[in-house]
């Protein structure tokens, strides 16, 4: 064989390991929001190979997506029993068993309810460093009856383990859990315990600022921490900058300023006219504040 034709193989050979199978194909579809298209591609590979956890998991997940609960639990259910050690699998059925759970009867609700706290424990046990599952139950615990598994007790040892593995996300959740018992004191402690190591981490500064504005406590290290925030860069999934304005706003207008509030609610609205929020609470304030 010669140099040329040694180098056309060599190439043949590396396209087609480059080449995607037909599941990262499906599942680049998903990633990309072609929800239509990644289901037909997910549905082709599990109607070829039925055996194939992959493709009932995310058909699964395309089902929940599109609000067929049914369906979602019936793939789901398929993939956790093809795959019994894959954390994840457990963790969105968990999810499609809550969906379930808030749009049953009474008797049947309990029922969902438990699959759910079931399924979210699972998850936890095969992968104890999934903290969106550790999440999931934090959520769980604190909104079910103790007898299907709930407990505030329980939601406050997994928001604990959540802070020894992420101290940022872990103080985020167990600030909310204080806040959703009134304990308001007890969060603004943790909050300002994490910004200790952390002293302009985005997310917390703006919980702060929230719950100064949701509690009408604190309103000075409200007001600060929020303005720190209109320094910062909101990482992915933060609330973003007319976010802050409308909390600024929130916490003028609980001391009675409301030309400041106004001026907040404003400023939220230009950096986004389609924050309905800002518009609703700006529409709400009395005409005189314009003056």
């Amino acid at each position: 064989m010669n140099r040329l034709s040694s180098l056309l193989l060599f190439a043949c050979l590396a396209a087609i390991s480059r080449a995607e199978t037909p599941l990262e194909s499906a599942v680049a579809l998903y990633h990309a929001k072609n929800y239509p298209a990644a289901s037909d591609a997910f549905a082709k590979i599990a109607a070829a190979d039925p055996q194939n956890a992959a493709a009932h998991f995310y058909l699964g997940a395309l089902a929940k997506k599109r609000g067929d609960n049914d369906e979602a639990v019936r793939q789901l259910e398929q993939a956790t029993q093809l795959a019994p050690a894959n954390s994840n699998y457990f963790l969105e059925l968990g999810g499609a068993y809550g969906a379930a759970a808030q749009k049953a009867g009474l008797l049947a609700k309990l029922g969902w309810a438990r699959k759910c706290g079931e399924a979210l424990e699972k998850s936890v046990a095969l992968d104890p460093e999934n903290l969106a599952a550790r999440n999931g139950l934090v959520s769980f615990y604190r909104e079910a009856p103790s007898f299907v598994g709930g407990g505030t007790e329980k939601a406050h040892q997994q928001a604990e383990e959540i802070r020894k593995r992420d101290p940022l996300m872990g103080a985020a959740i167990l600030g909310q859990l204080y806040l959703g018992e009134n304990k308001i004191d007890d969060a603004f402690t943790v909050y300002e315990a994490a910004l200790k190591t952390n002293p302009d981490n985005y997310s917390i500064l703006y919980a702060i600022g929230r719950a100064a504005a949701q509690t009408n406590q604190h309103l000075d290290r409200g007001e600060q921490a929020l303005k720190r925030c209109l320094g910062l860069t909101p990482a992915k999934g933060d609330p973003g900058p007319a976010a802050v304005q409308w909390r600024l706003g929130n916490i003028a207008e609980k001391r009675g300023d409301l030309t400041s509030a106004r001026a907040a609610y404003q400023a939220a609205l230009k950096l986004d006219p389609n924050f309905k929020s800002a518009a609703d609470a700006l529409a709400k304030l009395p005409a005189a504040s314009a003056k």
